[in-house]
Formats: C-alpha cells, sequence, structure tokens
C-alpha cells in the first residue's frame, strides 16, 4: 500500500471511532419522522489499531493520540466540575503542636479578611464541599461580629483575652484573644479618594460577576457623600477611564456610568492597576481616605499576568499612600489566591461577594471599616511560660505567620484594621501537669525554673502604627492563671463552633477527635444570641448542608475532598 492511500486508512479509522463513540439513539419525540430504536445499540466492540508502519512513527502514533482523545459521552445528568477545576488556591499548611520549651513564641500578623467565609458559603450552595486550602479558619471566625469591649480615649483599639476548656478536648484550654477596632461616625471621617477598578472582560459577563457587582455598587454610591471623589476605571483587552474624579454628590453622573458598563474582552489587569494609581494620584487627598477597589475574578491573562510580578506592582505602589482592597466575585476561573495576596501586599482588606446581600454587608452595613483604616502593620506576639504551659496550637492564621524577629521591625508588612473591625485569635493550649501530645525530648536539660511569675500563662505584645504611618507603638500585658473561667462566654462558644468547623473542612479535624458535625452545630445553636443580622442562623444550616455533603463524599465510589 503506498504511504498516502496509508495515511487515509489511518485517519478514516480515527473518524469511524469518533462516529460509532459519539452515537446516541435519537429520543422518542425528537422527530415526527424519525422511528426510536426498539433498543439502544449494543456499544461497538473496541476497534485495534494497525501496526505502526516502518519508517513512519510519527504517523502511527498521531493516529493513536486520536483514538485515545476519543472518550465517551457523559450521561445525562452527570455532574461537570471542569470550570471549577480552574479555580486557584494558595496552599496551606496548617499548624501543628508545639512545645513551649522548644518554641515559646508565636508571631502573626492580623488578618481581617473575610472573603474565605463567603467563599466557602458558596461552595457548599453549590452542592461542593471547598478545596482544603480554600478554607483559611481565621477569616470564618472573623466573619462574624462579637461583643468585645470598645476602645477607650484616642486609644484605635481595645484587646481583651478569655479562656476556658476545650469544647473538644478536656485536657486542653482555649484562648482567645479579641481585638476591636474604634469605630467612629461616617459623618466624622476624613473625605475619601475612591477608584472603583473594575474587570469588563469577557470572564465577567456571568450573571453572579459583572451583573451582580453592578447591583452592589448601586448600593455603595447611596453611602458617598459630598466631600467624597469617586472615579471608575475600566479593564479588558485594555485600560479606560469609566468616570473621572465625581463628587459623591452626583450620584446620577455616578449610576449611569455603572449602568452603562458591560463585559467583553481578554483580561489586562495589570494595566488596570497601573491607571487606577494614577487616577487615585491624580485626586489624592493628604490627610485623607485613598484607596482603590479591585472588582474581578482574578482572572489576569493579558500583560504582567505572573503572580509574583503583580503582588510586586501593587507592593511598590502602596507607597504612594493608596490601598488597595479586592473584591471577588464568580466562580469557574476564580483565582482567590491572587486576590487574597494582592489586598495583603496593597494595604486592604479581601472580601468575596457571592449574593446581594454580601454586597450589602461589605459595601453598605461596613462601609465604615470597608474604606478607613484607624492602624496599620499590625503585629501580634504571644509569649509562653514554659513554667505554667507545657504546649499550644495556633488555630489559623498560617500565611499570616512571622518570625520573631519581624515584631520589631517596622520594615516588614503586617495587617491593617478598619474602623470598627474586630479580629479574633485562638490557641488551643496544655497547661503543665496535663497530658501532652509531644514526646519530652530524652536529651533536654534546660527546664523551666519559676521566677515569681508562676501565675502567668502568657505574655501578649501588640506593635502598631497609626493610620499616617508613624513610628511604631506597642501595647504588652500578662495572661494570668486567674483568668481561666469554667465555662465559655456565649461569644467564645460561637467562636469556637466556627473554629472547629473550618478545621473539619481544612485538614479533616485533626485534632477534634470525635467532636463531629453534630456537636459542632449543637454549639453554635446553642450561642446564636441575639444575632441582628441572621449571620449565626445562616451559619448553623450551612453546618447541616456540610454534614450531608461530607457524609456524601464519605460513601463508596464518591470522589474524595482534594
Amino acid at each position: 500500500m503506498r504511504p498516502t492511500t496509508r495515511r487515509l486508512s489511518l485517519l478514516s479509522l480515527a473518524l469511524l471511532l469518533a462516529a460509532c463513540s459519539n452515537y446516541r439513539p435519537l429520543p422518542a419525540d425528537a422527530s415526527a419522522e424519525v422511528a426510536a430504536p426498539a433498543a439502544p445499540p449494543a456499544p461497538p466492540a473496541p476497534l485495534a489499531m494497525p501496526a505502526p508502519v516502518a519508517g513512519k512513527p510519527m504517523l502511527a502514533k498521531q493516529a493513536e493520540q486520536a483514538a485515545r482523545s476519543i472518550l465517551p459521552m457523559s450521561p445525562p445528568g452527570t455532574p461537570q466540575h471542569v470550570a471549577e477545576d480552574r479555580e486557584r488556591y494558595q496552599k496551606i499548611e496548617r499548624h501543628g503542636i508545639l512545645s513551649v520549651a522548644d518554641q515559646p513564641v508565636s508571631t502573626f500578623s492580623i488578618d481581617v479578611d473575610t472573603g474565605s467565609y463567603s467563599n466557602l458559603r458558596r461552595l457548599l450552595n453549590q452542592g461542593r464541599l471547598p478545596p482544603r486550602d480554600a478554607v483559611r479558619v481565621e477569616e470564618l471566625v472573623n466573619y462574624f461580629p462579637y461583643d468585645y469591649p470598645r476602645p477607650q480615649g484616642n486609644a484605635p483599639f481595645a484587646v481583651t483575652t478569655e479562656l476556658a476548656p476545650t469544647p473538644w478536648n478536656p485536657d486542653t484550654l482555649l484562648l482567645r484573644i479579641g481585638i476591636q477596632a474604634a469605630d467612629p461616625a461616617k459623618d466624622s471621617l476624613p473625605p475619601a479618594n475612591l477608584v472603583l477598578l473594575i474587570d469588563v472582560s469577557g470572564s465577567m459577563t456571568a450573571p453572579e460577576k459583572l451583573p451582580l457587582l453592578k447591583n452592589a455598587l448601586k448600593l455603595f454610591v447611596q453611602q458617598l457623600r459630598a466631600q467624597d471623589r469617586l472615579s471608575i476605571v475600566t479593564y479588558a483587552s485594555g485600560e479606560a477611564i469609566a468616570l473621572p474624579p465625581t463628587s459623591g454628590r452626583d450620584k446620577a453622573t455616578i449610576l449611569a456610568a455603572i449602568n452603562s458598563l458591560q463585559a467583553g474582552g481578554a483580561t489586562a489587569g495589570a494595566a488596570g492597576i497601573q491607571m487606577a494609581y494614577q487616577m487615585a494620584e491624580q485626586a489624592f487627598q493628604p490627610k485623607g481616605i485613598n484607596r482603590i477597589l479591585l472588582a474581578t475574578d482574578g482572572d489576569f491573562n493579558v500583560g504582567i499576568s505572573n503572580f509574583d510580578a503583580l503582588k510586586n506592582l501593587v507592593e511598590e505602589k502602596r507607597k504612594s499612600g493608596v490601598a488597595l482592597s479586592a473584591l471577588g466575585f464568580g466562580s469557574g476561573n476564580y483565582n482567590e489566591q491572587l486576590m487574597e495576596q494582592i489586598a495583603d501586599v496593597g494595604n486592604g482588606a479581601y472580601s468575596y461577594i457571592d449574593s446581594l446581600q454580601e454586597g450589602q454587608k461589605v459595601l453598605v452595613d461596613e462601609f465604615t471599616s470597608t474604606l478607613a483604616t484607624v492602624a496599620s502593620d499590625v503585629k501580634i506576639q504571644l509569649e509562653f511560660n514554659p513554667a505554667t504551659v507545657k504546649e499550644y496550637r495556633q488555630i489559623g492564621f498560617e500565611n499570616r505567620a512571622l518570625k520573631r524577629e519581624d515584631f520589631n521591625n517596622d520594615k516588614v508588612d503586617a495587617g491593617e484594621i478598619g474602623a470598627g473591625h474586630r479580629v479574633t485569635a485562638l490557641y488551643e493550649i496544655t497547661l503543665a501537669g496535663k497530658p501532652g501530645s509531644l514526646e519530652p525530648l530524652r536529651y533536654r536539660i534546660n527546664k523551666p525554673q519559676l521566677t515569681g511569675q508562676d501565675q502567668e500563662l502568657g505574655f501578649l505584645r501588640l506593635r502598631y502604627k497609626s493610620a499616617q504611618g508613624e513610628a511604631s507603638k506597642e501595647q504588652s500585658f500578662p495572661v494570668l492563671r486567674t483568668a481561666i473561667q469554667p465555662s465559655m462566654s456565649e461569644d467564645f462558644r460561637f467562636a469556637a463552633a466556627v473554629a472547629a468547623f473550618g478545621q473539619r473542612l481544612s485538614d479533616g479535624g485533626k485534632y477534634l477527635r470525635d467532636y463531629d458535625f453534630a456537636q459542632i452545630r449543637n454549639l453554635a445553636a446553642g450561642a446564636r444570641g441575639e444575632d441582628r443580622f441572621g449571620y449565626r442562623g445562616e451559619f448553623v444550616r450551612m453546618l447541616s448542608l456540610a454534614e450531608s455533603l461530607a457524609g456524601q463524599a464519605n460513601t463508596p465510589g464518591s470522589k474524595p475532598q482534594e
């Protein structure tokens, strides 16, 4: 056989395989002129590929690849998760149990982000357990308001601690550190220079992306004051100014610009970021609020799309005094890793908007928190006393960990806390004399000595800068054994339930022993309290949904959680 004839034969074989594999009988009512077969045809027998032709290895290989690429169609009703697999999350290495004798100091940057919680809610409502790396426990805990004492005088925030037995382990204590920022009235805030940086690329077409964003922004516009200035920069295949700096008094003009936004084109995000900073610098308020609100699915694919390059760009631009916060939207191609970290280096917060209610929460109910910063580069350092505490484990804040020496270094960036924000940090600790999880070291010779401070479990330090960026200040006070309570307050019980839920989803409840979804739900349900906005009631319902999905995932033949 001539080479041309053999090539046609191999291609014909591939086409024949495709036709056989993709054949499906028409339903009986598909056409009045086509009769339905009496029974579905039997699947065709596998066809053997012809042996490779001597001297033509590439042609034989191509035919084999063509045949292998022909996959049977999924049965009707089979869930399709191809798009979801494009979502990107930062890899998280969870905190383990540490010996106080070996590592007595824990240092981290605060985090006021809440995007992990609303993104997790979106995934559960889609009928999916979240990928483990999508769960940042501190963002789940900090999504909810708690009744912490307000700061006194001119202090930017107040700090409280609470200690009580751990719900899932009677041999340990749970330590809660609560920070409550000052919350000035909206009218007392300085003038705001705001730039909305909006992704209008083709990937934003879906209803839960640009259409949802536009509706949320219409709520936001109603909060603007006459002294505020708002600009809109859009980006797709290129960047454009959709609205020059406009007074918050001129709401009709702003709303008209928002209504005119349409999606289409590629995603040149870096160019849009650069133009947004130019607009912010053009209308800069020396003693006011200067902030960019980036709204996107994070799917940058034109221009600078490298993750580290984008972070470096925002990190350099923040030196201008303009902060950047990120509002995430959508699913399928959502780049959560970029959104969370670009807000981190931009001295802003990351929120995920999965519904108009969440848009109301972030852009209306928390208007002052979203815009105004009361303290920057806030760091926490907790030193445990080896005479009284044997082991500890921090719950969450994995990607906010700092080196011990970073605490006193004002050049090391840390988190910002907005007006009215609350931050909750949790540690599970084992007291000296209690059963521990770690084997003692055989050759340890340095034993803790009592120094007259044996009533101290630890020493807490906070370092921060004022919103104007002056030299850092420090607050410190001991955590005393006498602070241990026999039971938890209502807020503490609820925070513990949320933390247990996050651990159950993020590492399978490695440290929760037998504390299951039902026990977590009972703990949360008994601590709902006043629940003014209904957030806690929604969480209890989410727990039931997650329990059902987890049970489904554990059935034979199901796909394991990644």
